[in-house]
């Protein structure tokens, strides 16, 4: 965590040194590893033990020496496949999932050989009652059992070795800001500090008031900047939750924070900490037993980051495959047609508003490209190819964007990546559209809901920007597996509506 000066020693320095340590301490805050979610750590574990249990229990029924045949299986398989179901839910019903359970090797050796020692003794019970002792091979029990046993602690060692050094590099948690300083954020930071399993590291301090009227620091937190900084702050840095501590009562300095950082891939919460009012306990979310107001919600998080990520890679690697021939057929068109590269590179906008690379088809003249889009494409042309106008109108030109997608830039599904100078009219985009850059808190897209519904092709009046952004956050608000691939599906279909793409 950053070392702040105190308050007197802050009045002291100059505005330069003010404004360079300012700098070192965003320098400090920036450094940070990706996230580990906790739940999907939690899920992939116990997961690994049904497995583990199944696969076990597999290898030794059907390596031991017997017909394998439908009456055998019917009576080993029902147990094995109890027995990987049990296990992880027995030591999830003793909590043994938690991050802070999971960094503890010797309790975690004991839960997990209680654990399988019960399930064992509940089965000897039943066999014993119901005198089915001759069915089962007792070689099968006894190898079961204590490759089981040896499993589990080996899994469980290896995940606690695993968890200790993702806690030591912090990618297990929560990287948190504070919005507005004074009394109600010094209370909340000191309700957090004595949480117990919070999961939550606290960054720095972020107020809109001055620094005579809020000092630079609360307590050891440094005081990083105003509201503005944070969003800049959030584009640089791994920041997973803000909080902010304004109350309630402080509507219009609320509204006007909220307007600001909504358009941030975030977690946004209002602290309930210090409010007099109360809701139903279910009104609220926790950090710790600290008390939060959801207000906006990260996008895609936990699980939806893993299948959204599993969906592009998927699915980007079978449609390369299976268009290469045409893809190849293309470049050679571009190629013959006219002089130059086969491919494009521009600049657009990204995640969190990051410039990435997307690769295009070549569709102009070399001499005539415009890579910053500075001008729409208007119909009829005179920048665009011969096979440029056939591969725009049909969209081939967005193929090699396949390619991004594999390198993780790119989504299947999203709002399309606009150009960094396009404009609607004259105007650029974010000064027509307020909350324009909301759009970018997820990964733009290859095709998206708005492109189904009609929204594809120039932006020349400002209706169809906002048209376009309308649907691009529906689709961010609403997002699901089944909406990508429901949007997937339509995709060419849409595609056959060439009137507004040139």
């Amino acid at each position: 965590m950053s070392h702040a000066v105190t308050a007197a020693e802050f009045e002291s320095l100059g505005a330069g040194t003010r404004l360079q340590n300012r700098e070192q301490s965003w320098a400090e805050a920036i450094v940070a590893r990706r996230h580990v979610s906790p739940r999907i750590v939690a899920a992939l574990v116990r997961i690994a033990e049904g497995l583990l249990v199944a696969v076990l229990g597999l290898i030794f029924w059907l390596t031991y020496p017997q017909d394998v045949t439908a009456e055998i299986a019917a009576v080993y398989l029902p147990v094995i496949m109890a027995a990987s179901v049990l296990t992880p839910l027995m030591l999830q019903l003793q909590k043994r999932h938690t991050i802070h359970a999971l960094t503890l090797p010797l309790e975690n050796l004991a839960a997990a050989a209680f654990t399988w020692t019960a399930i064992f003794a509940g089965f000897a019970a039943l066999v014993f009652f119901f005198k089915a002792g001759g069915i089962y091979s007792r070689f099968w029990l006894g190898a079961w059992y204590l490759s089981g046993l040896a499993g589990l602690t080996l899994l469980r060692c290896g995940v606690s070795f695993l968890v200790r050094a993702w806690q030591r590099e912090g990618q297990l948690t929560r990287r948190a800001i504070l919005v507005g300083g004074g009394e109600p954020a010094e209370n909340l930071y000191n309700a957090l500090k004595t949480s117990t399993e919070t999961e939550v590291q606290i960054v720095g301090v972020f107020d809109d008031r001055g620094d005579e009227r809020a000092p630079s620091s609360l307590k050891e937190l440094p005081k990083l900047g105003n509201t503005t900084d944070l969003v800049d702050f959030v584009r640089t840095s791994r920041v997973d939750l803000l909080i902010v501590t304004l109350p309630i009562t402080a509507e219009n300095r609320l509204l006007g924070i909220l307007k600001k950082l909504w358009i941030l891939p975030v977690d946004i919460r209002l602290s309930a900490y210090s409010h007099k009012l109360r809701y139903r306990p279910r009104a609220y979310s926790y950090v710790g037993n600290v008390p939060l107001l959801d207000v906006f919600d990260k996008p895609l998080s936990d699980w939806g980051v893993f299948l959204k990520a599993a969906e592009d890679k998927i699915i980007a690697g079978i449609a390369l495959a299976a268009l290469a021939p045409v893809m190849l057929a293309i470049a050679a068109a571009v190629k013959l047609d006219s002089r130059g590269p086969v491919f494009f590179k521009q600049k657009r906008y990204g995640f969190n508003n990051e410039e990435i690379d997307v690769y295009k088809f070549r569709s102009m003249y070399t001499d005539r490209t415009d890579a910053q889009a500075s001008k729409l494409v208007t119909k009829n042309d005179p920048r665009v190819t011969r096979v440029g106008r056939f591969i725009r109108k049909s969209s081939l030109d967005e193929l090699p964007q396949l390619f991004n997608v594999l390198l993780g830039n790119l989504s299947l599904v999203g709002p399309r990546p606009h150009p960094t100078k396009a404009k609607a009219g004259n105007s650029p985009y974010d000064e027509v559209v307020e909350g324009y850059f909301a759009r970018h808190r997820v990964k733009p897209g290859i095709t998206g809901w708005a492109q189904i519904n009609g929204w594809r092709g120039e932006t020349d009046t400002e209706e169809k920007i906002l048209r376009r952004v309308e649907h691009d956050l529906y689709y961010i608000e609403n997002w699901s597996l089944a909406l990508d691939m429901s949007i997937l599906l339509r995709t060419p279909f849409a595609l056959l509506n060439t009137e507004n793409a040139y």
